[in-house]
């Protein structure tokens, strides 16, 4: 078993190293090629700096997170309860879940054309795309966390007596939870994927604007991937804000740690 400390080091080494090397291919694939139509790292850094001058850098990932936060919030608020409630009680399962399955299919990006019609060209558009996208992976995730929750948590609980909300606090939400918690990271990731190509289309600010924006204006590619730069880095740190969530004690004990 290594250190802690050691432990701790490697999990910032072993990625920086890979994010350095995956760096200088980039850099040096586009100067073998000769083509000046994909930029260098360097371009790209060079751009972000640009938007961040313009002031529209902030604006335009604070924009983007706004939607996301209120399209995957109300999506948790509605996605959780739901599939634990479906997951507990059969009658509704076997009522609502067939519904369920005939929407979840559906790309979020088939819905752009109706939230437009619905909501306009506004934020309303893409928070409603991002719910739809991420209201059924929480809720089949925490449905089948219930479902396939062991029996031996209940058995023993009802032993103790344990009914009702106080069953629910204490035994069905924590055995639950791991499950749910992976669900939200999944459904976070096409949150993001979500939001990118609504504001292609349904808004005029937003990380995804910016990419179709500076495609049209005098193609600067530079500024293309310096987007999909930001959208890359921040996936991964509200991924790692998710994770966080695994930490709390009453999650880890579900957590497999290697």
């Amino acid at each position: 078993m290594l250190p802690v400390a050691t432990q701790q080091a490697r999990a910032w080494l072993l990625p920086t190293v890979t994010a350095a090397i995956f760096i200088g291919i980039w850099d040096l694939s586009v100067r073998l090629s000769g083509s000046d139509l994909f930029p260098t790292p360097w371009q790209v850094l060079l751009g972000i700096i640009e938007l961040a001058e313009k002031g529209l850098l902030i604006k335009y990932i604070v924009a983007s997170l706004f939607r996301v936060t209120w399209g995957f919030g109300l999506a948790v608020l509605v996605g959780v309860p739901l599939g634990l409630a479906l997951g507990w009680f059969k009658p509704a399962f076997q009522a609502i879940n067939p519904m369920i399955q005939i929407f979840r299919p559906i790309s979020p990006i088939a819905w752009i054309p109706v939230a437009i019609l619905w909501f306009g060209v506004d934020d309303t558009a893409p928070i409603f795309l991002i719910f739809l996208a991420s209201v059924f992976p929480i809720t089949v995730s925490a449905t089948a966390a219930v479902r396939n929750m062991q029996l031996v948590y209940l058995r023993a609980a009802q032993n103790f007596g344990l009914q009702g909300m106080p069953l629910f606090k204490r035994v069905i939400l924590p055995a639950t939870m791991p499950q749910i918690i992976t669900g939200i990271r999944i459904a976070l990731g096409i949150a993001w994927l979500v939001v990118v190509a609504a504001e292609m289309i349904a808004v005029n600010s937003g990380l995804g604007y910016l990419i179709i924006d500076a495609r049209n204006a005098g193609k600067r590619y530079d500024l293309v991937v310096a987007g999909m730069v930001l959208i890359g880095i921040i996936g991964l740190g509200l991924d790692l804000l998710v994770r966080r969530l695994e930490q709390f004690d009453e999650v880890k004990w579900g957590v497999g740690q290697r």
